[in-house]
């Protein structure tokens, strides 16, 4: 048996030496002792502080296992702004971001420190007494998320700091959480094989791992951690930012050995060169390089604009091009209908992924650049995230390269494929086309539509995946035994859900209208239509004349209308929307003879007693016209702070503007009851 003060001597002595490995291993990159024997003096640190609880610490090495799931993130103001920088995109901006530093500093030379951008999460993290207590997510830049928990299972993160700055009472760095190459795409390995979608990119791979609710998933993603700025400290004076990369690597953090010190700009830009070359070779990400006043002084000197530092800018490499093959060109349906021509390419890895495959957007853009199956052409990843074919080379085209023609009927339904006028993509034409159905239904039941209460994204799901609904009509057909049977669904959970389904059958006309997802229509539009036509036959069965004779409703929206009703499958839907006893008719009464009667009421700038949607149904209420637009037609625009063209528009058109106080006063009985 070990005494307790035995054991407090060799957990602080195991606790040492783990800090001293970890640092050779995690920031040094040199290693000197084995995996086994690093595993064994974790395992007996770990055995003593579960022996004798009293010993364990919130810093010890044994917490990087992770801590229990948080709930959520909670906010944390940054003690000071965590600016953005600048961007430079070649040698002229740069050359002017230099004469206007040495122009504010007087100087014929200024000295720059150069590092490589890491391409991750920017952290803010607070140490006292050298011992890490906070870690901070950029966030907006004035307020982040608190992920210390998870900050403490990244290895190169030092829970306790060496001399100088352990010293400090209080100090804060920045740094970037990221994923090495590597290990990106061993993660994304390790997901591919579990069924789990891949990760696009090593910088949403570290985003999406360090802001897990659960801490000990972050522990097992291989994140890395380069710490480059001092943002306070206390007890400690640093005169350079490469003297502050020289403290931070002695305290025990990671710092990019790559960053070098230039005595010039024209030293700057042959680096620039130099990196350009280099960068593939990297095992982690960058795009690009930043350029910092080395004093720091003189940093504090030039100051700051609201957003950036004007000592420092970010050089942007162009993005990584590489060559491969278009195997095939195929289209897929999107949530809108949006029939979308994607390229298949031979796999290819380019700005740290592999690509095998790259929207080419719609037909015009396939044409403009001649993208054929079978050609030879360079890729890269527009913002080093979304890959894009840069163009062809057309002497590898072989004989056999094959143009792409745009389907006439939808792959998933059958459906016509539709390129309406003034429009640059194709779409489907099938309300129940499968490929669009899940985002129908949603927008279907949304509050603006028939308002089912209860059928949100979730519930959605599991209708889909149970086969209870095939349409949106579907949901007419469900029974309260069919619903409770889904997970986390009891029986009178159930019943309310086929309450609130059934008891939408009576919703008017406009609703309905709008409902149906018919493209360009809005709920203002479907408002007019279902004044004018009344019934959703008569809509149905009205010619392009008739329905551009409605106030609001132009030629793109004349044209999406007429194209909706002539899919078969569309009207189907409607029949079967009708059987099921949903309503079809403008049942309710507009209103009449109110104090806004035959008006039409635009609304500009924030409205300070309701919400925009609740005062343009005020307007409706009182007989008048909501709309979101100036013109002759207009007869009151209501303005309020920050209105802006709008209001400018309805004073050269000599239109009668009021308060959002005036037109209470003038239009509202009781103004009270308004809230």
């Amino acid at each position: 048996m070990i005494s307790k003060t035995e054991a407090s001597r060799r957990v602080e002595e195991l606790r040492e030496l783990i800090r001293r490995h970890d640092y050779l291993y995690y920031v040094l990159d040199s290693p000197e002792i084995t995996d086994l024997e690093y595993d064994a003096l974790m395992r007996e640190l770990a055995a003593l502080e579960r022996e004798f609880p009293e010993l364990a610490s919130p810093d010890s090495p044994t917490m990087r296992v992770g801590g229990e799931p948080l709930a959520a993130f909670s906010k944390v103001r940054h003690s000071l702004p965590m600016l953005s920088l600048t961007n430079a995109f070649d040698a002229e901006e740069l050359l002017g971001f230099d004469r206007r530093v040495r122009s504010a500093l007087g100087r014929e030379r200024v000295a720059y420190m150069v590092e490589p951008k890491i391409d991750g999460l920017s952290v803010a993290m607070t140490y006292e007494s050298g011992v890490f207590r906070l870690g901070a997510t950029r966030g907006d830049g004035e307020v982040g998320e608190d992920v210390t928990q998870n900050l403490r299972t990244v290895r190169s993160v030092p829970l306790v700091l060496s001399e100088p700055l352990s010293l400090a009472p209080v100090l804060e760095v920045r740094g970037e959480v990221y994923l090495g190459k590597r290990e990106f795409q061993q993660l994304n390995e390790e997901r591919r094989a579990s069924g789990e979608p891949l990760f696009a990119n090593p910088r949403n791979a570290a985003a999406g791992s360090l802001r897990q609710l659960d801490p000990r998933v972050t522990a097992r993603r291989p994140l890395d951690c380069f710490v480059y700025e001092i943002r306070r400290v206390e007890g400690l004076s640093v005169g350079t930012q490469a003297e502050a990369l020289e403290i931070l690597a002695r305290s025990g953090f990671r710092v990019c050995r790559e960053a070098r010190l230039c005595q010039s700009i024209d030293e700057v830009l042959w680096l620039i060169k130099e990196w350009e070359k280099r960068r593939p070779s990297l095992d982690y990400d960058i795009d690009g390089l930043v350029i910092k006043v080395n004093d720091l002084p003189d940093q504090a000197k030039l100051g700051f604009t609201s957003k950036s530092p004007r000592g420092a800018v970010a050089f942007k490499f162009g993005a990584e091009e590489a060559v491969t093959r278009v195997v095939d060109i195929i289209v897929q349906v999107g949530r809108t209908g949006a029939v979308t021509p994607t390229a298949i390419l031979e796999p290819v890895f380019v700005a740290g992924s592999t690509v095998s495959r790259a929207t080419l957007h719609n037909e015009d853009i396939i044409r403009a650049k001649d993208i054929r199956v079978g050609d030879s052409v360079v890729i890269r990843k527009a913002g080093d995230v979304i890959p894009e074919i840069v163009r062809v080379l057309p002497e590898r085209r072989p004989q056999s390269a094959r143009e792409f023609r745009m389907p006439k009927k939808c792959p998933e339904c059958g459906a016509d494929v539709v390129r309406l006028p003034g429009e640059a993509v194709y779409r489907c034409q099938g309300i129940s086309c499968p490929a669009q159905l899940r985002e129908s239904i949603i927008h279907f039941a949304s509050r603006g539509a028939m308002d089912i209460d209860g059928l949100g994204p979730s519930r959605v799901d599991q209708l889909l995946a149970a086969g209870l609904v095939g349409d949106v009509a579907d949901l007419y057909g469900l029974t309260a035994g069919q619903v409770a049977a889904l997970e986390r669904m009891g029986d009178r959970s159930a019943q309310k859900l086929v309450a609130a389904i059934q008891a939408s059958k009576s919703r008017p006309l406009s609703r309905l209208i709008y409902a149906l997802g018919i493209r360009h229509v809005g709920e203002r539009t479907a408002q007019d239509l279902a004044r004018a036509f009344g019934t959703m036959d008569a809509l149905a069965q009205a010619d392009r004349d008739r329905l551009l004779s409605v106030p609001e409703v132009g030629p793109v929206v004349a044209d999406s209308i007429l194209s909706f009703f002539k899919q078969e499958q569309n009207v189907m839907l409607i029949n079967k929307l009708r059987n099921y006893g949903v309503g079809m008719s403008q049942e309710e009464e507009l209103p009449a003879g109110g104090p806004l009667e035959g008006k039409v009421v635009v609304f500009t700038g924030a409205l300070e007693r309701m919400g925009r949607k609740q005062a343009e149904e005020l307007v409706v209420s009182m007989g008048g016209k909501a709309s979101s637009s100036v013109s002759s037609r207009t007869d009151l625009v209501v303005a309020g702070p920050g209105a802006g063209s709008k209001l400018a528009r309805a004073r050269e058109l000599g239109i009668p503007i009021m308060s959002e106080q005036e037109f209470f006063d003038t239009y509202v009985k009781n103004p009270n009851t308004v809230q």
